[in-house]
């Protein structure tokens, strides 16, 4: 197995173990932006998540590196855009094109279903710099041998191929996970893992260390304790709450936060948040202690129980407009950062790893996408512009199409590859991208396309090609749906 070598020598002399942070990431799943208090919700509860916006900084331009989970997952560990991984869709859905069964206009890009080896790890480049590390929750970045413990990670609770908890007690025990051993009659796996994470951060209290808790919550299959979801149930009952949807074709969209169930999760995360900041505190730990919360994906509004609105932005979980891959981000630092701050630099997935490279004082001999967050959090300055880009060669499984993306400034363009088309939108003025722009300004698309086409070209993003055995006249929910709006989409 080859590994790569790291390069050390000119920084980790000048720290020592008190000068470096404490690191412990937090990574949501399917998590919506506007599904923490402290983004707008109204329905779910989360008191500890909220604390922690008020004790550090909240981002309001945060973004996942793809709308599913396995790529923003690569990007969050090696700092490199999906592409340069291989991993462009998640891990699990049919890898090469001759797989492919859909009738669909397109075939989908082949991509890989394994971190490979060669690529440097959040794990391994912490361990690096003399960190202890620890990873809990959802892997989803290869099957045995490529598991966490392989990555860089000295301790590894729960982390393994599936993209969910699928064992026959879903969220609770028996998790049927190789990497968990069982615990008592019910007994909440997010529950497990904060305590679980609580241990190692008591049992390395007295060096650096670095712990990746990566929530199972709030992915399918459904589920949380009884108790939340009665209490929910009587609080969308008290409120007059009732399901409402629109229509992001070829699907319906959930346009209210009303699912008990799901309302349940949220808080579930929440409460084992809660639970290792307080260990945190109680260890006299959280002054020199980097936190980092955000998630990997939009929230889940057009598939699978569509458990969640993201409004006001647009469609969710799988598909290139905001509702998809904006984000959560919350940072606290006290030793650096001052609170209660909101930061509306455009930030994204890759740029978690060139940040803890930056506290930790490592360093990587991989090429790395992301910039550092450091001086945004030490010295109130704004990043260098630049612009943010995405590449999804593929069909969701919640109904969008192959396409891409790219932000710059206060404009997004979308290039969607079915047909050609290109939509562009302001989302200073138009954060629900509701008023497709393009016509008006056709200097500025092409532009934006042109740029696209670069990074695009630098990633080596593979191309969709043409399905030669697509067939019109069979079931097709999403082209007839667009054939029957004039190849426009609309809400």
């Amino acid at each position: 197995m080859v590994r790569l070598l790291f390069l050390l020598s000119a920084f980790c002399p000048l720290l020592g173990a008190a000068d470096r942070p404490n690191v412990v990431f937090f990574l949501a799943d399917d998590l919506g932006q506007r599904d923490l208090g402290c983004y707008g919700s109204t329905f779910y509860e989360t008191p500890n998540l909220d604390r922690l916006a008020k004790q550090g900084a909240r981002f309001t331009n945060a973004y996942a590196a793809c709308p599913v989970c396995s790529p923003t997952r690569a990007a969050v560990q090696t700092g490199r855009w999906p592409q340069r991984t291989g991993i462009t869709d998640y891990i699990g859905a049919a890898l090469k094109p001759e797989l492919w069964k859909r009738n669909t206009i397109l075939l989908p890009a082949p991509y890989q279903d394994r971190l490979a080896h060669e690529e440097v790890t959040m794990g391994e480049m912490m361990k690096s710099a003399g960190y202890a590390t620890f990873f809990a929750g959802k892997w989803h970045l290869g099957m045995e041998g490529w598991y966490p413990e392989d990555q860089g990670y000295d301790i590894n609770m729960g982390g393994i191929e599936k993209g969910g908890p699928y064992g026959p007690g879903k969220y609770f025990t028996p998790y049927n996970n190789p990497r968990l051993p069982d615990g008592p009659p019910g007994e909440h796996i997010a529950d497990r893992l904060a305590a679980e994470t609580c241990k190692f951060i008591e049992g390395n209290k007295d060096r650096p260390f670095f712990a990746c808790y990566a929530f199972y919550d709030v992915h399918t299959p459904l589920n949380t304790k009884k108790e939340l979801e009665a209490k929910y149930a009587a609080k969308r009952a008290k409120l007059g709450l009732e399901p409402r949807f629109g229509r992001e074709e070829p699907r319906d969209v959930r346009l209210v936060q009303e699912h008990v169930t799901y309302a349940g999760m949220v808080e579930a995360m929440d409460t084992a948040v809660g639970t290792i900041l307080s260990k945190l505190d109680a260890l006299g730990l959280a002054e020199n202690t980097l936190v980092i919360f955000t998630s990997d994906n939009g929230g889940l509004s057009t598939s699978e129980g569509s458990p969640t609105s993201n409004l006001p932005l647009r469609g969710g979980k799988g598909w290139l407009y905001e509702g998809g891959i904006r984000e959560p981000l919350i940072i606290r630092w006290p030793a650096v950062l001052k609170p209660g701050r909101v930061i509306g630099t455009p930030v994204c997935s890759p740029d978690y790893f060139a940040t803890l490279m930056e506290a930790a004082g490592a360093r990587t001999s991989s090429k790395i996408d992301g910039m550092s967050l450091c001086p945004l959090l030490k010295a109130e300055e704004d990043l260098p512009e630049r612009a943010l880009a995405w590449h999804y060669p593929h069909y969701g499984n919640q109904g969008g199409a192959p396409g891409a993306a790219i932000r710059r400034g206060d404009w997004k363009l979308i290039h969607w590859f079915e047909d050609d088309r290109k939509e562009l939108y302001n989302l200073r003025d138009d954060i629900g991208e509701t008023r497709d722009l393009a016509d008006r300004e056709p200097e500025r698309v092409n532009a934006m396309f042109t740029e696209l086409q670069a990074w695009q070209r630098d990633v080596g993003a593979l191309m969709p090609v043409k399905n030669p055995a697509f067939d019109p006249a069979r079931p097709n929910g999403r082209a007839a749906a667009m054939a029957a709006k004039g190849g426009k989409k609309k809400k």
